[in-house]
């Protein structure tokens, strides 16, 4: 399937992009708004990656991988004009409540903690002030998400000028803030929700974000930066949880739209079998059916490891920068549970009205970090955390009629089962999560109508993500702003000219935010730019008449 936008069907582009995911979308997007002749090529039958909606059970749709639309600012959604071109929200702020596994549920909002006043008055004033003050230290560090990451160690004007951006940004905290953030930056969130909660279901609630998707329990150092990550990505909208119509693939298809609006060509079943290098540069993608396209840049929006060592190759590598790739940690530990249900889910203590936001499963900070400790040894958690939310409450177009669908991400999950491997786990495993769920609503599992359960390996396989990690590669210290994914390919640039990296993989890192490809895109037009006035040539944007025109034509 091709679907045009204003340039015909060419051999021969600007830019390519590999992968139609959310972030190579923006990319495109953003490109052949310059005036580039611009083509994404998809492996899959549609565009999306991990953000798609699927049937997984006969009426039954889900969002496949991600399932909540949190980390995309709001300056992508207008800049990209993604309402006019179909996307509509079902549910909009979204309440958490955290689930117990003895007592009442909690409903988790700073603007409202008469809930938490219930159960400790200290909490619920110490509540506002912590959400407040870790919001104001994550907005400081929101800015340097927009950017490329300055590089390490150069004489570069530009770098220094970056660095001293962001620690302006810092102290511009005042002495109080600046402090608690170099105090706090590297702590475990154990010890951070320690020092200002008493109620173990809060600090297991807070606690839970700082771990999702994370190989990383509470205890680990570096979970606060983690939690600040996830803060500082969504920017001003703090929070902020929403639900698309139509599930995240709606997001998609409104990316794509928009893509195709600004004039970019996308191909979905087109798999690229390796990237075409000439001259030691980059120079087009050749697919699975031997078909040669060529272009003067090429985007990779697939993982660090795929780029490098399978679409390159190491051959066109130096030894220390593939040994980094190798060395890359990216292997997941979060599943993808989906249930098919005849009814709504009656969880204990709460309304329907609670089923509109997400609900988490994680009672204690002990309780999650008992969790994790099974994954240090290649073991599925025993009891698993889980992120739970029911979409068909809020959009019925996702099921039959009267029928609801259950969607929960699975903590922790390793990629590969130190037992007798997934093909012969799955099934316990599964019956494990849904007696989890019966246990805190009752009467569940005589409500399922079908059951499917996506581990690392599965989601590796259907979303071709190296390892299964939906960030493409850890979220930690060592693995962060300049260093992501390694020294070498921090800035979207990687050591071979005119090949670019545009996915979770790059700063800022995973999430649904469209901010990398933004960037990457960026980043190109820069250098297109920078490079037009080392030539004493002006880059202008194409007139309507060259964009009618086919790349190779006007090569030609």
């Amino acid at each position: 399937m091709t679907m045009a936008g204003a340039f015909p069907k060419n051999s021969k582009y600007d830019c390519i992009v590999i992968g139609g995911g959310h972030n190579g979308l923006v990319c495109a997007t953003y490109l052949a708004r310059s005036g580039r002749s611009v083509l994404v090529v998809e492996a899959a039958d549609r565009v999306g990656g991990a953000a798609v909606t699927r049937e997984f059970s006969p009426g039954f749709r889900v969002s496949a991988c991600a399932h909540l639309l949190h980390l995309m600012p709001e300056s992508v959604v207008r800049e990209l004009r993604l309402g006019a071109h179909g996307l509509r929200l079902v549910a909009d702020g979204m309440p958490t409540t955290a689930l117990s596994g003895d007592g009442a549920p909690l409903r988790i909002d700073p603007g409202n903690p008469s809930a938490l006043a219930e159960r400790s008055s200290a909490d619920a004033a110490a509540y506002p002030v912590y959400d407040a003050r870790l919001r104001r230290l994550a907005l400081a560090l929101q800015p340097a998400f927009d950017t490329p990451p300055p590089r390490l160690g150069t004489s570069s004007w530009g770098d220094r000028l970056a660095l001293l951006r962001l620690g302006w940004r810092i102290r511009r905290l005042g002495r109080g803030d600046m402090r608690e953030l170099l105090r706090i930056g590297g702590m475990c969130v154990q010890d951070l929700l320690d020092e200002h909660f008493e109620n173990p279901l809060l600090k297991g609630a807070l606690g839970f974000d700082a771990v999702l998707g994370a190989n990383a329990g509470p205890r680990s150092p570096g979970s606060v930066l983690t939690l600040l990550y996830r803060m500082a990505a969504a920017g001003a909208a703090g929070s902020s949880l929403a639900q698309p119509a139509g599930g995240l693939g709606a997001l998609s298809d409104a990316l794509a739209e928009a893509a195709i609006d600004a004039g970019a060509v996308i191909r979905t079943s087109a798999i690229v079998d390796r990237i075409l290098v000439r001259e030691d540069r980059a120079a087009g993608v050749v697919l699975q059916s031997g078909e040669q396209l060529t272009a003067a840049s090429v985007v990779s929006n697939a993982d660090p490891k795929t780029t490098f060592l399978r679409l390159l190759g190491t051959e066109y590598l130096d030894t220390g920068f593939v040994r980094r790739i190798v060395h890359l940690r990216a292997r997941g530990l979060a599943a993808k549970l989906h249930l098919a249900l005849d009814r709504p889910p009656r969880f204990t203590g709460l309304n329907e009205a609670a089923l509109q936001g997400r609900l988490l499963l994680a009672p204690s900070l002990e309780y999650v970090e008992r969790a994790f400790n099974h994954a240090k040894y290649s073991e599925f958690s025993a009891a698993p955390i889980l992120e739970i939310t029911v979409p068909t409450v809020a959009d019925s177009s996702l099921s039959p009629a009267g029928k609801h669908v259950l969607s929960a991400v699975v903590q922790y999950v390793p990629y590969r089962s130190a037992a007798a491997g997934w093909e012969q786990e799955k099934e316990r495993f599964t019956n494990l999560l849904v007696d989890t769920l019966e246990s805190h609503a009752p009467g569940l599992r005589e409500s399922i109508h079908a059951a499917e359960l996506l581990t690392p390996v599965d989601i590796e396989r259907e979303f071709r993500i190296s390892g299964g990690h939906w960030h493409h590669a850890e979220l930690a210290l060592d693995q962060f702003m300049m260093v992501r994914p390694v020294p070498g390919a921090a800035q979207y640039r990687t050591p071979v000219d005119g090949l670019f990296l545009c996915g979770a993989g790059s700063h800022p890192g995973g999430g649904v935010m469209g901010v990398a490809g933004r960037n990457a895109a960026r980043q190109i037009l820069n250098g297109a730019t920078h490079a037009s006035h080392r030539r004493g040539r002006k880059t202008t944007p194409r007139t309507d008449a060259e964009r009618a025109t086919p790349a190779n034509e006007q090569a030609a």
